[in-house]
């Protein structure tokens, strides 16, 4: 349940009245970008997925629930946002396809990858991934979401979600390596 202010920002937001929407903009702004950056290959693509997805915030606040936060609300139309233009550009990327023959889910992070790294280097390097690798991987990690529903959203197969964030895994750790020494990112040593 969101608080009452919220409520009146969201009411008067839905009026169209400029300075709600402006003050709404700027509580979520920073984070949304983040969102989509995270999603964007470069600064520019996120700008234009960001101010896109604001503007179906708006258009589209009538239709929250306040059943959950309005953040979440408003970062699952980030993450959609980011997702249709992904796969409005998918045919240009390269994805890997291959069958369920290995088994990619015994493949988890160390819990100490942030501290030995830190959290801006981890996202730069997250940033660098091929285009279908980085979306395979911030809807696994970051939105928490299973190969089947990854799989869906991108009109892939649920084999190849699970070999891009597989190879997403692989790069990562062989960056990771590269600048830090010996790190295990995936846990353990596996042969392709």
């Amino acid at each position: 349940m969101i608080e009452e202010r919220d409520n009146n920002l969201i009411r008067q937001c839905i009026e169209w009245d400029r300075k709600a929407q402006n003050a709404l903009y700027k509580k979520y702004c920073s984070k949304m970008f983040t969102v989509c950056f995270q999603y964007s290959k470069n600064r520019e693509e996120a700008e234009d997925t960001f101010h896109e997805g604001f503007m179906k915030v708006f258009e589209n606040l009538k239709h929250f629930a306040n059943l959950g936060s309005l953040e979440g609300w408003i970062r699952r139309i980030m993450v959609n946002t980011a997702i249709e233009k992904y796969r409005k550009n998918a045919r240009m990327f390269v994805v890997v396809n291959i069958d369920n023959n290995e088994d990619f889910s015994s493949h988890y992070y160390s819990d100490d990858i942030l501290n030995q790294i830190g959290t801006k280097e981890l996202m730069r390097l997250i940033q660098n991934l091929p285009p279908a690798y980085k979306m395979v991987f911030n809807l696994y990690v970051f939105e928490g979401l299973k190969h089947k529903k990854i799989a869906e959203q991108l009109g892939l197969s649920e084999g190849t979600s699970k070999s891009n964030l597989y190879e997403a895994k692989a790069i990562l750790q062989k960056q990771i390596n590269q600048s830090n020494g010996v790190l295990e990112l995936t846990g353990r040593q596996h042969e392709r």
